[in-house]
């Protein structure tokens, strides 16, 4: 089955890449290096002995977009990961994020309905459930007016494919377009070898990268923002995931898209998570027992925005995908910092 991978060189879609090729499966990565390096691709035939079709592409680029369509031929399937990503960002330039996160969508969704390809798994977020009045949160839980630009963007991205699926039920040419929708929690961790990890370009947005580049002596310390939640110890909450459990879900959910050709113009939500919130605080002690070191981290004042608690409901993952997340906290902290110590060599 071929798959086409957009983002295909980021922290999740290059581990996806790799559990797609696992399961048999052949990727076909576009990716503009917007915010990943080309090494990837060295580094993926490294851990795969693989050399994955690459297109070096923006996909809000239409005439690219279809040429990689006409080009691979047969393409059966959609993993789109490519989006811009870094809340802060969104909030000062939203109209880079709107263009960009559902520019593109469009874009795959047009060429996918061109060329017949009939399977979409889409990487969504959390975000569009905000500060949850129940936890933890199902796939029915309320959806919460997005706190910024690229929440906003997750969300509009959702409606969109429910409202070209259901457009495809009405269509004349027996166009099917089945989706999936996987809303993740806080994806950690690096895969075993060490080969790739989460590489952002700059400064960290997320937690991990940061923890690990503290531990590095890339930064000079970390700030936990917000002392003063109503959680155990003060700290927000959240449900680390690790990024190869994750990657996965998106196997699952392709194989489940397949096995399913019966029920043709379907969208289905699922919650990609662990079940279990762990602190800000805990994850940083953690990560100090596991790896045997002491950061340098203080607390401030809390962050604009910050949910305080969440994490998932994965009950219908576990039944319907025949998924559930086999790795540790520990295990995706003691990942982090083996690909970021690999970095340093």
């Amino acid at each position: 089955m071929k798959v086409l991978v957009t983002g295909g060189t980021g922290f999740i879609g290059s581990h996806a890449v790799v559990s797609l090729i696992e399961a048999g499966m052949k990727p076909i990565i576009v990716d503009n290096f917007d915010n990943s390096l080309p090494s990837v691709l060295e580094n993926l035939k490294a851990i795969t002995q693989t050399t994955v079709p690459f297109y070096k592409i923006d996909c809000n680029d239409q005439e690219a977009v279809n040429e990689v369509f006409e080009t691979e031929k047969d393409i059966e399937g959609v993993i789109h990961f490519a989006a811009h990503k870094a809340v802060g960002e969104s909030v000062i330039n939203p109209l880079k994020y709107y263009q960009n996160n559902i520019g593109s969508l469009i874009v795959i969704l047009k060429m996918m309905k061109k060329h017949q390809t009939p399977h979409l798994v889409f990487s969504s977020s959390c975000t569009v459930y905000g500060q949850p009045d129940q936890l933890p949160v199902t796939e029915h839980s309320p959806i919460i007016p997005a706190q910024s630009p690229y929440g906003n963007t997750k969300q509009i991205c959702e409606e969109v494919i429910r409202d070209t699926v259901k457009s495809a039920q009405t269509e004349q040419d027996d166009f099917q377009l089945n989706a999936i929708l996987l809303r993740y929690f806080n994806p950690i961790g690096a895969h075993l070898s060490g080969h790739i990890g989460e590489l952002p370009l700059g400064v960290p947005n997320n937690l991990v990268p940061y923890i690990i580049q503290t531990a590095a002596g890339i930064r000079e310390k970390l700030t936990i923002f917000g002392k003063d939640y109503n959680t155990p110890d003060g700290t927000c909450v959240r449900d680390y995931i690790h990024v190869m459990d994750l990657a996965d879900a998106h196997v699952k959910a392709l194989q489940l898209l397949v096995n399913k050709k019966q029920t043709n113009n379907t969208c289905e939500v699922f919650n990609i998570g662990t079940g279990k919130g762990n602190s800000v605080q805990e994850l940083v002690q953690t990560f100090e027992k596991v790896n045997n070191l002491k950061l340098n981290y203080e607390f401030g004042n809390r962050r604009p925005g910050d949910v305080e608690q969440i994490y998932a409901s994965v009950a219908k993952a576990n039944q319907e995908l025949g998924w559930q997340a086999q790795r540790s906290l520990e295990e995706g902290l003691r990942d982090a910092w083996n690909w970021q110590q690999k970095l340093m060599k």
